[in-house]
């Protein structure tokens, strides 16, 4: 008899995959500014292995839909992930950095399998009753892995070489290997259903999260608080000189709000249900909002406690969206509305943190002020959408 896949198997991998991202993206600049020494060449290598996936995540998830076994599909892209990390590392110093930086840019379209790809699998593993506390637990492991990714990438950095760290985050994602490849085959009867282009079911997809008003309102609304996210991350090294001393203490604030976000969904999980996740959604975008215009007050303590509130509003958040998402997205539909929303909130962090560059140069007050005023302005958006609209939309999906 087959022994049916657990859900501890499923966040063991998820855990690993995610801290092996996370801690990938600080290893890489720590390695190409340690082999290069430029600055320049270091953030370019982050910028091109990060803004891929606001192309590769659409048609990775169209395809994982389609895949009769979509944890063979995402195992496979696991390794070839894997590899590219380990071609550009190879690559640092030793070929042309125009040559790296396209290595980076290829392996970055497949960045979302380790994001929304990994998570539209759930409800294959854990069914009925069951999702909603699965669906905080998943969410969890985002912040373990926003928490334990740039820690590790700093340690092993410090002990056995900036390079040395690229290698380990290579071998985390390779542990969440079996995870991958053991996840559930889609139902016989699914894989058949299957006769539309992959052009079609990108159209068909991008139709469900417009034309579901609860799924574009949480999508939008996320989308916008992760612009909010990248203004205060691009603001974090600063924040760290000014107020705590030495700007290498700004990483401090980053672990803070991993913690708080791993603690708000902790509580989730043990009582998913006490309050509707589209309340949280719009919800957790003001204590977003407050927690960032607490943070203007160049206090240690303040600042502290502000980057705490943060994290209580982006844990539930995420938690609240993947749970919508579930809610919303036809099965056969599941994978690319996930990959797609990764690269969609992918894409908004990178833009805030690209819009902050030359606001905290000029002030940084002013830059957490247009953060706070971002993250208000994601709260106002979800009721800017109507509660019943694009209803044929949806019914040329079902």
């Amino acid at each position: 008899m087959k022994r049916r896949y657990s859900l501890r198997l499923y966040l063991a991998g998820a855990v690993a995959a995610r801290a092996g991202d996370e801690m990938s993206g600080p290893a890489l600049m720590l390695a190409a500014f340690a082999l290069t020494g430029s600055t320049v060449e270091a953030s370019s290598l982050l910028a091109g292995i990060t803004i891929s996936a606001a192309v590769g995540g659409p048609v990775l998830g169209a395809l994982l839909d389609r895949a009769g076994r979509p944890g063979l599909l995402l195992a496979v892209t696991l390794v070839l992930y894997a590899a590219g990390l380990g071609m550009i590392l190879v690559g640092l110093g030793r070929l042309p950095f125009a040559v790296t930086i396209v290595i980076a840019v290829v392996a970055g379209l497949l960045g979302p399998a380790l994001s929304g790809g990994w998570t539209a699998q759930l409800p294959r593993v854990v069914l009925g009753d069951h999702l909603p506390r699965a669906n905080a637990l998943d969410a969890m492991t985002f912040s373990v892995a926003s928490l334990a990714g740039p820690a590790l990438a700093g340690g092993v950095a410090e002990a056995l070489g900036a390079p040395s760290a690229v290698v380990v985050s290579v071998v985390l994602i390779a542990l969440a290997l079996p995870a991958a490849w053991m996840l559930p085959a889609r139902p016989s009867r699914a894989r058949g259903a299957q006769t539309t282009s992959v052009i079609r079911d990108l159209a068909a997809g991008m139709r469900v999260i417009v034309g579901r008003p609860s799924l574009a309102r949480a999508t939008l609304t996320s989308v916008v608080s992760c612009v909010a996210q990248g203004l205060l991350t691009a603001c974090i090294p600063l924040l760290g000189e000014r107020v705590l001393g030495g700007a290498g203490r700004g990483a401090v604030l980053l672990s803070c709000a991993a913690v708080s976000a791993l603690a708000a969904n902790a509580v989730l999980a043990r009582f998913p249900r006490a309050v509707a996740p589209d309340t949280i959604i719009w919800a957790s975008a003001l204590v977003q909002a407050a927690a960032l215009a607490l943070a203007t007050v160049e206090s240690p303590v303040v600042l502290v406690v502000a980057v705490l509130v943060v994290g209580i509003g982006e844990g539930p958040q995420l938690a609240a969206l993947f749970a919508i998402r579930h809610r919303e997205a036809p099965d056969h539909l599941r994978g690319q509305i996930f990959t797609t929303g990764a690269s969609l909130k992918i894409t908004g962090f990178a833009l805030g943190a690209a819009v902050a560059g030359p606001v905290v140069s000029w002030s940084l007050p002013s830059a957490l002020a247009l953060a706070a005023s971002v993250a208000v302005f994601a709260a106002v958006a979800f009721f800017t959408i109507p509660s019943a609209t694009f209803s044929s939309s949806e019914d040329q999906v079902r």
